[in-house]
């Protein structure tokens, strides 16, 4: 079908077209009232974004989290969404299935919040403070360090070494971390020293 139509018509009706749309854009028309009925807010738009690592492997990908809540406020951030990181240079915005899980895993009701103990033979777990737990935990080390020590082999050369204890250390630290968790172990005479990201 050939339409045959000047340069005069195709003008007006070009901009009939354009009045027509302007005045629907405009809300006189039931255009608009249709278009937003249909859009919902964006729902993070009142959120407020945090940058953070993902805690699963050695790889430490970058996610961010997105919380409602004014904690300044005293209120209890809750975390909405979680998303790649896309200005991270290890993942650039991408995650694996259990990074793309970590809103349900920061959320689930069984997650630990606090330190728990439970006492050599005992059946129930006691939740502690962390100052009582890192009490603990120092003291444990010290009283191993103390009966386990070597400061010289049997020839007499000194060595300074612990070998009773060992740790582990995680990989999603950045590279300052690791150096002074290295210094660390190692100053206290630690061999069994090794990394997340072997395991």
């Amino acid at each position: 079908m050939n339409i045959d139509l000047s340069r005069r018509g195709f003008l007006r009706l070009a901009g009939a077209g354009v009045a027509a749309t302007s005045l629907g854009a405009m809300g006189f028309g039931d255009a608009q009232a249709a278009e937003e009925a249909h859009v919902r807010p964006f729902k993070l738009a009142t959120t407020t974004e945090t940058r953070n690592t993902c805690p699963y492997c050695s790889v430490a990908c970058g996610v961010i989290m997105y919380s409602r809540g004014d904690a300044k406020a005293g209120d209890k951030a809750q975390i909405l969404h979680i998303e790649g990181d896309a200005d991270h240079p290890t993942n650039r915005g991408t995650l694996c299935p259990k990074g793309a899980a970590l809103k349900d895993f920061v959320n689930a009701e069984t997650r630990l919040t606090r330190p728990r103990y439970r006492a050599a033979g005992g059946t129930e777990w006691q939740d502690i403070s962390w100052d009582d737990a890192l009490t603990k935990i120092a003291r444990a080390l010290k009283d191993d360090r103390d009966a386990n020590f070597v400061a010289q082999n049997e020839a007499g050369t000194t060595v300074n070494r612990w070998l009773t204890t060992g740790f582990l250390a995680a990989s999603a630290t950045t590279n300052e971390t690791a150096w002074l968790t290295y210094k660390v172990v190692r100053s206290m005479g630690i061999l069994g020293f090794d990394n997340q990201a072997r395991v």
